[in-house]
């Protein structure tokens, strides 16, 4: 049970990369962490799967004085997930024409929630970025004011450096939750119910989703 645990830990990060990563060569819009990682991408040089790593470990750091306990799949995800952005990115054919484009779109997103359901489900912890909202959360804040104060800080200044922002973003916040609980009761072979820093996602695994009214 607990190699299979891990099996499909990793192939579901490896998986969450590949979503990301078809998201961002569809250049129709990306997730709203990943429009912060384009974007600081392209103001310094550094990859977007880079800047995924080093967002992970800072957002990480904030569980400390929230008294959050990271898991194997926490660390994991922070350090994962961006490897596998860049290698995807490297290995995707260039989307030439629309039809290709909206075809990566549609299969990232489908793809990323899919992932969501097989790492979460695995029960080795939720990301980092996940980690937070509940533990800010949990500190008495409302779980939704949280989510959207974070993530719409973090699509504003993704896009005010030059991420992508689009009608994929809106797709994705639009879909990557239903999707998330189509797939995480299917998967889930993980240790009894989930704990505070374990908890199941309401909108997104290592990066929860926009509501639309961001846009």
């Amino acid at each position: 049970m607990y190699l299979r645990r891990l099996a499909q830990l990793y192939a579901g990060l490896a998986l969450y990369g590949l979503g990301a990563a078809l998201q961002v060569a569809s250049r129709l819009g990306n997730d709203p962490w990943d429009v912060l990682h384009q974007g600081l991408a392209r103001q310094t040089g550094l990859s977007i799967g880079t800047w995924a790593i080093i967002a992970g470990a800072l957002v990480l750091m904030l569980w400390i004085p929230l008294r959050q306990r990271p898991g194997l799949g926490t660390i994991s995800n922070v350090v994962l997930i961006g490897l596998f952005i860049d290698l995807f990115l490297w290995l995707l054919p260039h989307p030439g024409g629309p039809a290709l484009r909206w075809a990566y779109l549609v299969a990232g997103i489908l793809v990323g929630g899919f992932a969501t359901g097989c790492y979460i489900g695995a029960g080795f912890g939720p990301g980092p970025r996940d980690g937070l909202m509940t533990g800010l959360a949990a500190r008495g804040h409302s779980m939704r004011v949280v989510r959207t104060t974070i993530e719409v800080s973090v699509l504003a200044l993704g896009w005010l450096l030059g991420g992508t922002v689009g009608i994929g973003t809106l797709m994705y916040a639009l879909a990557i939750g239903p999707l998330s609980h189509l797939f995480l009761p299917l998967l889930r072979i993980g240790p009894g119910p989930a704990t505070r820093s374990e908890a199941p996602p309401t909108a997104v695994a290592p990066r929860p989703p926009v509501p639309s009214a961001r846009l």
